[in-house]
């Protein structure tokens, strides 16, 4: 039997790929460069407006010593978290520059500091150390001000905390000694949180100098009434009064808030002082910092050298007390940083709530019209003798329903040399619309197949959804499952629109699914779905992840009431967390108990990346500390000796590497068949064998059987790992559309399984994966082409 340790060892996942996905693609994903990786949590975080907060990584490689450097990292990052925010630590590794550094990253950048040989990265360094690492020379180098500054911006996060700010150096208006910091805060729209600039420098032309490149500079009153000095660093008061005071993080927010819906492209500097505690006095101050400026220019220390230096001698000259003061501000500051970005979270997240929320507003001459409108639409009352008309149906699917627009970027002939559409302007383009909607997409490709399929969502009454209702009908799909929500409750009907490329890749997209995000109660669950799923009896539900959490988990538990086993489609990173939700108000759709044989969900089919969301997120839940999960990965009976070496064998050493087989295991007891969509590289499927599965004792199942377990266990008869390779590779020009190729194979398993009595998920995959590349060729979403598969469909 395999010990915890051994299991940890055994299973222990990597973090997320950086490499960006191949053909079949999200468009909750963001971009990355060979020069820049955003980690996974930080673009989740900014996609869904969390509140995300900057911290640069000089302080590590430059400010502190080994291994002090680490401590303050992680305590830094705590601070964050414990304070509502999301720790964002920038720095370049091996020459690539990373927004979202992980503790064993965070380590390796602040282990630097003991062999000094870390660059220090401002933004004219970023070209030069990212463009080293791609010639070879691989450095690590920790970000300034102005560097954080840059790539801070480039991930979409506003608000940055830091210990203090470079500025105009005492001479500077001979020597020019000017820091990259003051340009940055004018040219580049992110709030820096700071105790000021160092106090060794030139305030009073600090302050001017950033007056002149437009930045706002305000200092917190921390409790104070008037006006206040603003900070020089070491201490308190610096004699100079503040430009602006700000009472509280609120009205930093707001300041921010504002800036940005101008929008003023430029930056905020908002100065924290030290707290009283640990503020040394003025004149003490003084006298240290005068010595410590005279002994630099006897030693003839200048430019990015004399900062350090200063410091230095400061710290000999202070007895220690400015390391302490240091210290203390740093926290203080990254601590106001992570509230302003609370603050700021809360204005954007009400913004964006008061803008899904708008509707035309129906005029008195038109609500004439509007009965007609209503009547148009069909609507009609869900009664029993409607219900008692109903079929049995294969398979049931709950999930979106959506106009879809996809917008391929076609340049002109005399460009044909360029792929990506130019932004800020228009382009050219071929526009398509068509019906979809994650859950649409897989209820029509197990329609196509030959599966009788039970469609349920939910529109609104309006043009695009009267014109859902009938392309509908026109594909075969019975519209009764769709509810009709009425005008007046304000619904839209979702839509989703794409920009792709001259390769069909998609570039950006934009989609409006607030309906799917309808609480329960705006819902007729148990009078409309609870009953067409009584009468249908099918055999699976497939549910996506566009429903608000409470009515996810809903779906889930009546399909299990009902006898049903439960597929689920992720959506996107962000959204495949919910169902391991972590809103404390919801019942998470999977907990502690959830664990085989008391699992809700039967079938997983995420991507690599949701399938590493779902994975982080299950972890910090605590779902891997329960008893279910151990007495699962226990019975599994793996090795942790040798493991590496036999997951490389079964997948790829690139996979592994990724940490994608080893997230997939760990998953296994709350799900216990996961197929997860590699786009190029094909399909891995992992799956939980029941005792006495015959692929346990097949010759031709022996290479992908991962482990057996205990012939006693009544649970568990092992585990199933196999990477299907893609079913074909197509060249940029046969690529139509990535929209549904996803949605595709699941509906195809899904109508497999519910057709084929007793088949299992690899007989069912090949044809799944040609079902796939059908659509990758087609227009408009799935593939009607599917409808020639059918008669391998009926041979399974």
């Amino acid at each position: 039997m395999l010990s915890q340790a051994a299991a940890r060892l055994c299973c222990r996942a990597r973090g997320p790929a950086t490499r960006a996905p191949p053909v079949i693609r999200r468009y909750h994903d963001v971009a990355q460069s060979k020069f820049l990786k955003v980690s996974e949590e930080i673009r989740d975080a900014v996609a869904t407006g969390k509140p995300v907060v900057a911290l640069e990584s000089t302080i590590y490689t430059h400010g502190f010593p080994y291994p002090e450097s680490v401590a303050l990292a992680s305590l830094l990052e705590s601070v964050v978290r414990v304070n509502g925010g999301i720790p964002a630590t920038i720095g370049i590794l091996n020459g690539v520059a990373r927004v979202g550094l992980g503790a064993e990253e965070l380590i390796e950048l602040a282990s630097t500091a003991e062999k000094k040989n870390a660059l220090k990265v401002s933004r004219r360094d970023l070209g030069y150390i990212c463009g080293l690492g791609m010639a070879g020379r691989r450095l690590h180098g920790g970000t300034t001000v102005s560097g954080t500054m840059v790539l801070a911006h480039l991930a979409g996060i506003k608000v940055f905390g830091t210990g203090g700010l470079g500025g105009v150096h005492r001479g500077g208006e001979s020597s020019m000694d000017i820091s990259a910091d003051l340009t940055e805060l004018g040219r580049t729209p992110v709030a820096v949180v700071s105790s000021g600039c160092k106090s060794f420098l030139d305030i009073p032309r600090t302050l001017e100098f950033l007056e002149t490149e437009g930045v706002c500079v305000g200092t917190f009153a921390d409790g104070r009434e008037g006006s206040v000095d603003f900070p020089a660093f070491f201490t308190r008061d610096s004699g100079i009064k503040s430009p602006r005071v700000i009472r509280d993080e609120a009205e930093a927010a707001a300041i921010i808030y504002a800036q940005s819906k101008l929008p003023v492209n430029s930056g905020i500097h908002f100065a924290n002082p030290v707290p009283a505690e640990q503020s040394i006095p003025k004149g003490e101050m003084d006298t240290i910092i005068e010595e410590a400026i005279r002994l630099a220019e006897v030693e003839g220390y200048r430019g990015s050298d004399n900062t350090p230096f200063v410091l230095a001698k400061i710290k000999e000259l202070s007895g220690g007390k400015s390391v302490i003061a240091n210290r203390a501000l740093v926290e203080a500051n990254v601590k106001r940083a992570t509230k302003v970005a609370v603050e700021l979270a809360r204005l954007e997240q009400a913004d964006r709530g008061s803008e899904g929320r708008h509707m035309p507003v129906i005029s008195e001459s038109a609500r004439a019209d509007q009965a007609t409108s209503e009547a148009a639409v069909d609507r009609k009352p869900l009664t029993e003798s409607t219900i008692e008309q109903l079929d049995k149906a294969d398979v049931l699917v709950a999930g979106s329903l959506a106009i879809d627009l996809s917008c391929d970027y076609t340049p002109f002939a005399s460009e044909s040399d360029k792929v990506t559409p130019v932004p800020h302007t228009s382009n050219p383009a071929v526009i398509g619309q068509s019906l979809g909607g994650v859950g649409h997409n897989v209820a029509i490709a197990s329609h196509y197949l030959g599966s009788s399929v039970l469609f349920c969502s939910v529109v609104g009454d309006d043009l695009s959804g009267r014109a859902a209702l009938s392309t509908l009908k026109e594909e075969g799909l019975p519209t009764t499952g769709v509810q009709v929500l009425p005008a007046s409750s304000g619904a839209r009907t979702a839509q989703y629109i794409a920009i792709n490329d001259a390769k069909r890749d998609l570039v950006v997209a934009m989609a409006d699914m607030g309906i799917m995000e309808l609480p329960e109660h705006m819902l007729d669950f148990d009078e409309f779905w609870e009953p067409l799923i009584r009468r249908t009896q099918p055999q699976w539900v497939v549910v996506d992840a566009n429903w608000s959490p409470a009515v996810f988990a809903r779906w889930i538990a009546v399909a299990k009431q009902h006898g049903a086993r439960v597929a689920f489609e992720p959506v996107s990173t962000a959204k495949s967390r919910r169902l391991f939700s972590e809103s404390s108000e919801v019942d998470a759709a999977i907990g502690p108990a959830g664990a085989v044989p008391n699992n809700g969900i039967s079938l997983a089919a995420p991507n690599q990346y949701e399938l590493t969301a779902m994975y982080t997120t299950a972890r910090e839940s605590g779902l891997f500390e329960s008893e279910g999960w151990w007495r699962i990965i226990d019975a599994m009976g793996m090795s942790a000796s040798g493991s590496r070496d036999r997951l490389v064998a079964m997948t790829t050493a690139e996979l592994v590497d990724q940490g994608i087989p080893q997230q997939s295991i760990q998953l296994l007891p709350f799900i216990p068949c996961i197929i997860t969509k590699l786009g190029a590289r094909g399909v891995l499927v992992t799956q939980l064998l029941r005792p006495g599965d015959a692929r346990l004792t097949s010759t031709d199942s022996a290479p992908h059987i991962l482990s057996r377990a205990s012939p006693t266990d009544e649970l568990i008869g092992g585990v199933y790992m196999r990477l299907f390779p893609s079913a074909g590779i197509l060249a940029d020009g046969e690529i139509v559309s990535v929209n549904g190729a996803g949605d595709t194979l699941l509906g195809a398993v899904v109508a497999g399984l519910a057709r084929g009595s007793g088949k299992s998920v690899e007989e069912v995959i090949p044809l799944a994966q040609e079902a796939s590349l059908r659509t990758l060729k087609s227009p408009g979403g799935v593939s009607r082409d599917l409808v020639g598969l059918r008669s391998l469909m009926d041979a399974l």
